[in-house]
């Protein structure tokens, strides 16, 4: 067919040569093409990067948040003022109130040992096996108050004792999984938020159980009253029990050492940021350690208040707490853990201020300054444990996290757990003597409250060593909360000169 029908100026279309460079002209002559209209989008959209994933929280994380209610509904009970008030009727000294409120942070020291055995059991299945055991010892405190018709006050205060010793034990044990379990669940970017939000479901927590116990404890109290008030904080734990299976588990990292023989320990404490965080959470754990169990046992020496409106006065502390997700919910992760823990030391000293002058005479105790000194105690301790806990989530590295954590915690929790009893024991030497000086009476609760501001101060000059490169300046948190924050329209009813 291609015979003698091409003229001979033109080349044979059925000549191999002539197909092939055919062919090829023709693919070049499409690429070009595609090429030429790809830099006119048919949408005519600018041509921006695809946006960086934004980061979530895992699914049924929401778990965790129900958990920490539930478990403030429970141990809000019995480590905090009903307990303390509860070894008061007994007798207790402020010695014995220093050794209830410092075995639970005490205790935390196990966490060294049991740090090397997370990952061969796992996270979740760690920390709930040792939060059902604290339950079931729950259980059994809920039965001392109704033990008085055989056991007379000091034998019930030993069994409470004895009690709250396996309760705290097994608690100490089992808290070491949490905070790795934590850092590996929730991204970076998000820490600070699930910090404040965290803090808030607690506190608004414990304020409901605050509530709840000042109901219970009304009037006269009785020691029924104390074991339904026990036996609640067991049901609650239980119920929490529930949430904590469905928190979402994470595989633990494989550890290179094989035994805790092999643990850098030492090298470990002297990592640089690291060091500095601990040095700051220490000086931090001696300021506030006690400050809450001797403001009870001051306002139930010194006022004369019932312990229902005892409660209901140390409650207020909770709204404080809650209201750290309004005020740092959104820039926490901006500003850093440095100049969140500088402010609060600084607000920690006027609080103490307000104590030292109430103690010592110089200022009536009216019920709103100590409900207002209440709520910024709650506040300021929130804003402290979320700075220094985002800190610590920020600087381990993930070699070792395990055992950094526990390190963290057991420093953090033995020296809270020693400030109580050292406080009590001066307490207790200083005994009646009250003493005037620059017009205040130095009685042993002027003397602790002015001893415990000298220590926050101390430690607001150890925060500023920290290292958080990312992290704002103290008077740039300042600015933005005063000023530049929407919280600046309440600055224009401030009276001006």
């Amino acid at each position: 067919m291609c015979q003698g029908s091409t003229p001979a100026y033109l080349p044979d279309p059925c000549d191999e040569a002539f197909a092939d460079s055919f062919v090829q002209l023709l693919d070049k002559s499409r690429r070009d093409l595609n090429n030429f209209f790809n830099r006119f989008p048919m949408n005519h959209q600018p041509n921006h990067p695809s946006p960086a994933p934004v980061a979530t929280l895992p699914h049924g994380f929401n778990n965790a948040f129900r958990f920490s209610a539930f478990n403030a509904l429970s141990f809000q009970i019995v480590l905090a003022s009903p307990m303390i008030l509860y070894a008061k009727s007994l007798g207790a000294s402020a010695t014995v109130l220093g050794i209830i409120a410092g075995m639970m942070p005490l205790l935390v020291i196990f966490q060294i040992p049991a740090a090397s055995h997370i990952n061969r059991i796992g996270y979740r299945r760690f920390v709930l096996a040792g939060w059902s055991t604290r339950v079931a010892f729950i259980f059994l405190m809920a039965l001392v108050p109704l033990a008085g018709a055989f056991l007379n006050q000091s034998n019930r205060l030993a069994l409470l004792l004895a009690l709250l010793f396996c309760f705290n034990l097994a608690r100490g044990i089992s808290s070491c999984a949490w905070l790795p379990w934590i850092t590996l669940l929730v991204p970076a970017e998000l820490r600070g938020k699930y910090l404040a939000r965290d803090a808030a479901v607690q506190n608004l927590a414990s304020f409901g159980t605050f509530l709840l116990s000042a109901a219970t404890l009304a009037g006269t109290t009785q020691p029924w009253q104390f074991a339904v008030l026990f036996a609640f904080s067991a049901a609650m734990g239980a119920v929490s029990l529930l949430f904590l299976k469905k928190i979402p588990d994470v595989p633990t990292p494989r550890e290179t050492s094989p035994s805790t023989a092999s643990v850098p320990w030492l090298e470990m404490a002297r990592y640089a940021p690291f060091a500095k965080l601990l040095r700051t959470v220490v000086v931090w754990s001696v300021a506030y350690g006690g400050i809450t169990a001797f403001t009870v046992a001051f306002l139930k020496t010194h006022s004369g208040l019932s312990e229902g409106k005892i409660l209901l006065i140390s409650s207020t502390a909770f709204l404080g707490g809650v209201s750290t997700l309004w005020l740092m919910h959104s820039r926490f992760d901006r500003v850093g853990s440095k100049p969140v823990l500088g402010a609060a030391c600084g607000g920690w000293l006027i609080v103490l201020t307000g104590w030292v002058l109430l103690a010592g005479g110089v200022v009536e105790a009216s019920l709103g300054l100590i409900v207002g000194l209440q709520f910024f105690m709650g506040l300021l301790a929130a804003l402290a444990n979320m700075a220094n806990n985002r800190l610590a989530m920020a600087i381990v590295p993930p070699m070792g996290r395990n055992h950094f954590f526990a390190i963290y915690s057991v420093v953090t929790n033995v020296t809270l757990g020693l400030a109580p009893i050292a406080w009590g024991v001066l307490i207790d030497a200083i005994g009646n003597r009250a003493p005037q000086w620059l017009g205040l009476e130095w009685n042993r609760f002027t003397v602790f409250f002015a001893a415990v501001a000298v220590v926050f101060a101390l430690t607001f000059l150890v925060s500023r060593r920290l290292d958080e490169p990312k992290a704002a300046s103290l008077e740039e948190l300042l600015r933005e909360i005063l000023i530049q924050s929407p919280q600046k329209f309440w600055l224009r009813f401030w009276p001006r000169g």
